[in-house]
């Protein structure tokens, strides 16, 4: 039997005014991962959904086991045995696990759901994975990792044969994603076929068999396992060479230069006696692990979440800050992780979501925009920022994640914030992307901006920050300078609880 699963050439697929794929090739092995990598863009999900049967391909040909084929719908993938597993889950919460997995091809006597051989029918499926979970129980009631077990046993119920799987990671801790890992090793041994689309680089090293490059809707190359190198890899998609491990010139800080001091902060399940400085022109990374407390921290400062006990104080002078409008008067900008939930209105256009925080400024006392004056402020921060759209009318949710966030740094630079915190800045973003957040960053800082960092990402704390707080169970365990820091320092800060470190 051929060792080859998938063959794909020449493959190109346009749509009005984009071509999305041009001459795309690559090839997948039995009990293989493949990692398909690339920036936003770069044509990743377009070829995925022509393998899962949602586009057709303008052009190339698709062989599966030795036969070409021409897969012109979904139901069409999953009877050849392709399934795929979309970034966004597509469970139904308040169903069961059995339920969800077989939703429309349930066992049935007499025409009514048989329950009974549903049940032992999934846990045999889940037994034959090596997926510990209840059969019955209500999928709403599951972590993110297990919902995601759920979608993989639900992909597998269709004997599929190849496995595709969109940042499966994004959305899972440190240990549920060991777990997903051990999965993908037991379904390779199976002789499943896995591509694996992700924008986390160390996990190229972990998973990968073979890494294929696409960029601007191109094949650029393949590496096999001995030959990926991460610097090497990151260069093939972005057609430029980054500087990988490059650290921020320390600053000299005058004691007047303190823009936000917390004293004693505490929430009442979570934080006990924060306390910081954040000074003009600097970047303060937050780092720890998940459920340290890093966001609640910031949800603390703007007024998110109620605080117990402690005082803030905004350019020397004690506030009191109840409401996240309360931070916004006194010059706090806030970017939550979730930028598409809480930072921005996906639907409306680019303008709009710029002068959101602004609204009074460009409002006339008749409560009419004046929509000259904020588009004019609206398309110089488009510019200034480099924010790829056709134009401020541009409906928001079409730009990539990248400019999306440069959309919500813009509307806190509109209402003239002068800290700025920033929750997971480059959460589920590219390569390249990430570059121009970092040079936006650092463009702030030399401005005179101020901005707490949180990531869960080492290597991006030690890229940025000029200084690093460390938090674990709630308290914050150490304060580092940048040049005194290290991944295994903070590690050690981060794994140690209370008050261990001093």
């Amino acid at each position: 039997m051929s060792t080859q699963l998938l063959k794909v050439s020449g493959i190109s697929k346009s749509f009005p005014g984009v071509q999305a794929l041009q001459d795309v090739q690559f090839e997948l092995n039995r009990g293989e991962v493949l990692t398909l990598v690339g920036e936003n863009g770069a044509g990743k999900s377009s070829l995925m959904k022509i393998l899962s049967g949602i586009y057709a391909k303008d052009a190339g040909s698709i062989v599966f086991e030795g036969t070409e084929v021409d897969i012109d719908s979904p139901k069409t993938a999953q009877e050849l045995g392709i399934s795929i597993i979309h970034q966004e889950m597509n469970l139904m919460p308040h169903l069961s696990v059995a339920q969800n997995i077989y939703i429309g091809r349930e066992p049935r006597t007499a025409g009514f759901v048989n329950e009974r051989r549903l049940n032992r029918q999934t846990t045999e499926l889940l037994k034959r994975l090596g997926i510990t979970l209840n059969p019955r129980q209500t999928v709403g009631e599951l972590t993110v990792a297990k919902q995601q077990m759920v979608e993989i046993a639900k992909a597998l119920s269709f004997d599929a044969k190849v496995l595709i799987m969109d940042e499966p990671t994004s959305a899972l801790t440190d240990s549920e994603t060991e777990t997903l890992f051990a999965l993908i090793a037991a379904l390779k041994q199976n002789g499943t076929g896995i591509i694996y689309i992700s924008h986390r680089m160390e996990e190229l090293r972990r998973i990968a068999d073979r890494v294929t490059v696409l960029r601007d809707g191109r094949y650029i190359g393949s590496l096999d396992k001995g030959e990926i190198d991460i610097p090497t890899v990151i260069e093939m998609m972005v057609g430029r060479h980054i500087e990988e491990g490059a650290r921020p010139e320390a600053r000299e800080h005058a004691d007047d230069d303190v823009v936000l001091k917390v004293e004693g902060l505490g929430t009442r399940y979570l934080l006990r006696d924060i306390n910081f400085e954040l000074r003009r022109g600097e970047i303060l990374g937050f780092a720890g692990l998940m459920g340290a407390g890093r966001t609640e921290v910031a949800r603390a400062i703007i007024g998110a979440d109620p605080s117990e006990g402690g005082t803030i104080h905004v350019q020397g002078k004690k506030v009191r800050i109840g409401q996240p409008a309360d931070a916004v008067a006194h010059g706090i900008g806030y970017l939550s992780e979730d930028r598409k939930q809480l930072g921005l209105l996906l639907e409306r256009d680019v303008n709009t979501n710029i002068l959101l925080a602004s609204l009074k400024d460009y409002t006339g006392p008749l409560g009419f925009m004046r929509t000259g004056k904020g588009k004019q402020k609206s398309k110089g921060y488009v510019e200034s920022l480099r924010i790829k759209t056709p134009s401020i009318n541009s409906v928001t949710k079409n730009l990539s994640g990248g400019n999306q966030q440069k959309v919500v740094i813009a509307k806190w630079l509109a209402r003239d914030c002068d800290i700025l915190i920033f929750d997971e800045p480059t959460r589920g973003i590219d390569v390249g992307a990430k570059e121009e957040i970092y040079r936006l960053l650092n463009e702030l800082v030399a401005q005179g901006k101020s901005i707490i960092m949180i990531s869960s990402e080492l290597p991006e704390v030690l890229r940025l920050s000029h200084r690093i707080v460390v938090m674990a169970g709630g308290r914050i365990t150490g304060i580092l300078d940048n040049e005194d820091a290290s991944q295994a320092k903070i590690m050690d800060y981060a794994t140690n609880v209370a008050d261990e470190k001093e």
